[in-house]
């Protein structure tokens, strides 16, 4: 890949195909630092609860439905026209009601995370968290739907695993998507919000009317119809999970002296996040071809130790190890990026990145640990991992690289390892 620099300048960047299925991540994680200066996030700072919440309707929504999907395609059950479409109509209109309901639950947990304790509380920002939380889920997930489909559709006409590429793809762009349309609409409404204070209201009320006609939709395919009553467990817990993540967030960026640390949140918690979602539809895939629901593999049995995820020359081992070794080059790609972009004014000192390349290393091994241990245990249990474990995994991520991130920044902070504009 090419990369062009002001000045006429460029540099070739290698990049194998794990590689490129995460780069697009970089493209939205150089610029989540702008719409920290934005007047609805400087006064409404409890919108930075919703961030990961939000993003994490990648793992709960698209990036379940793409592993769903991928695994749907490898086990032959979309070559008719007429299932492939069925399969993708119901799902699609099942994500829209998650989506809304999530949007909603989201919001008001951010109240209740944000304000509650404070003994703050606003009705017209409550309402504008929930119009914006709403409208943002409700949206961003029908494009990211969209594009999903499309990354599908397209893998399998082109002979491509959608495992590999159709996750980690949906879920970057997702992002980027998702914090755009948070960003505009949240700036929107808060301009509203003195001359025309209705307006948060009925954007709120036009999103959550239109859940009956998705749920009449999803319920009349029966591929949706199960999930629309037996899947919200994972999805609600995600979404609890994603927000004391981004209670952190918003606590570590209200202190001054780390208010950097929102440049680099959606770099480790994407990254990570990507990364186990291949691990985990490689795994349910692998499952689904060589075991019958409720029984593991001979090595899957016993006790769960760590080296089982990484010593072994079957292909989960392999990749596994490969996407570990990922980690540290990828970061420095994405580091580098972020330096040159000058999108964070955290200096790049052989401390800061030595600190969190380790919490980024910590955080991708313990997710593929993870990850191992929870599909094989959802399959014993005899439910669809591509339903249940993916949520799990990337709200655990959100809050493992968010807590890992603000440990670090404290840690730099104490031993001296600081800059007088950070997060400026």
């Amino acid at each position: 890949m090419q990369m062009k620099f002001p000045g006429g300048s460029s540099v070739e960047l290698p990049l194998s195909e794990p590689e490129r299925s995460i780069w697009p991540d970089v493209l939205k994680d150089v610029c989540v630092c702008l719409p920290q200066h934005w007047e609805a996030f400087r006064y409404i700072t409890e919108i930075f609860i919703l961030v990961p919440a939000l993003l994490g309707l990648k793992g709960n929504l698209e990036m379940t439905l793409a592993s769903r999907l991928s695994t749907a395609v490898n086990v032959g059950k979309m070559d008719s026209p007429i299932e492939k479409w069925n399969l993708i109509i119901g799902n699609l209109a099942l994500k829209q009601v998650q989506a809304t309901v999530v949007g909603f639950l989201a919001a008001v947990a951010a109240v209740v995370l944000g304000w509650i304790p404070e003994g703050k509380f606003q009705m017209s920002h409550a309402v504008l968290l929930c119009s914006s939380s709403v409208a943002t889920a409700f949206i961003a997930s029908l494009l990211q739907g969209i594009i999903m489909v499309g990354v599908i559709v397209g893998s399998k006409k082109t002979g491509i695993n959608p495992d590999n590429v159709a996750t980690p793809i949906a879920a970057s762009f997702g992002d980027l998507i998702t914090l755009a349309i948070l960003a505009w609409i949240s700036q929107g409404l808060y301009n509203c919000l003195d001359s025309y204070s209705y307006v948060s209201t009925l954007v709120c009320a036009f999103f959550l009317c239109l859940t009956p006609l998705w749920i009449v939709i999803s319920s009349k395919h029966p591929a949706s119809r199960t999930l629309l009553y037996s899947g919200w467990e994972p999805v609600i817990t995600a979404m609890v999970i994603s927000s004391i993540g981004g209670l952190i967030l918003d606590k570590t960026v209200s202190d001054p002296n780390l208010a950097g640390i929102v440049v680099y949140t959606p770099v480790i918690n994407g990254i990570g996040g990507n990364l186990v979602a291949i691990q985990s539809s490689r795994i349910s895939t692998h499952l689904h071809f060589h075991s019958a629901p409720g029984e593991v593999p001979e090595e899957a049995k016993g006790c769960y130790y760590p080296c089982r995820t990484f010593c072994g020359s079957g292909a989960n081992h392999r990749s596994a190890q490969v996407l570990l070794l990922l980690v540290i080059p990828g970061h420095l790609i994405f580091l580098y990026t972020i330096h040159l972009m000058k999108s964070g004014h955290t200096t790049l000192t052989p401390i800061f990145m030595a600190v969190y390349l380790a919490a980024a290393l910590l955080q991708v091994l313990l997710l593929l640990c993870i990850a191992d241990w929870m599909v094989h245990s959802i399959w014993r249990s005899g439910k669809d991992p591509d339903s249940f474990s993916i949520p799990y995994l990337t709200a655990l991520g959100d809050l493992l690289g968010t807590a890992l991130l603000a440990l670090s920044f404290h840690f730099l902070w104490l031993i001296g390892d600081q800059d007088s504009d950070v997060g400026d």
